[in-house]
């Protein structure tokens, strides 16, 4: 029997959601499932990918909304995805250089919410992206990054 490597995440077939792979680490105690939960995505497009998340009560701030640090983190981690996505490269031990976000709206509690990311550009060291997060037609923010691909491991 194989062992999960406990610092890769594994996107197999979600059961629960057809056509939709799961983004978690085999590691429960890791940042994604702790604070975000369940992860879900799918290919969005050639150069792109939909990360969703399903926003609860620990997700909120006091206006009952999605709080922006969590909106923040799905845009993260939704750069690792689409680049897991679109490129078929291991992301364990790649690393965020830039994130900038514009916040347009809240994220309501009890409805998913989905990063859709695109790659602009791909360099040998460095992956250029930007996306949306969005919520059942709702625009609930916008941002871009740019990620250190991981180094050859020896």
């Amino acid at each position: 029997m194989t062992v999960p490597d406990p610092q890769r995440l594994e996107s197999p077939p979600d059961p629960d959601y057809p056509g939709w792979r799961s983004w978690n680490f085999p590691d429960p105690t890791r940042f994604n499932a702790v604070v975000m939960g369940r992860l879900v995505l799918r290919a969005e497009g050639e150069r792109g990918a939909r990360l969703r998340m399903f926003p609860e009560q620990q997700h909120s701030n006091l206006l009952d909304h999605v709080h922006g640090g969590v909106t923040l983190a799905l845009a993260d981690i939704a750069l690792f995805a689409t680049m897991h996505v679109v490129l078929g490269i291991e992301t364990a031990g790649a690393v965020t250089v830039d994130l900038s976000a514009q916040f347009m709206g809240g994220g309501r509690i009890g409805q998913p919410l989905d990063a859709v990311a695109e790659i602009l550009r791909e360099t040998r060291r460095l992956v250029f992206l930007r996306g949306l997060v969005e919520q059942d037609g709702h625009l609930v923010a916008a941002f871009s990054g740019t990620v250190r691909k991981a180094s050859e491991r020896r």
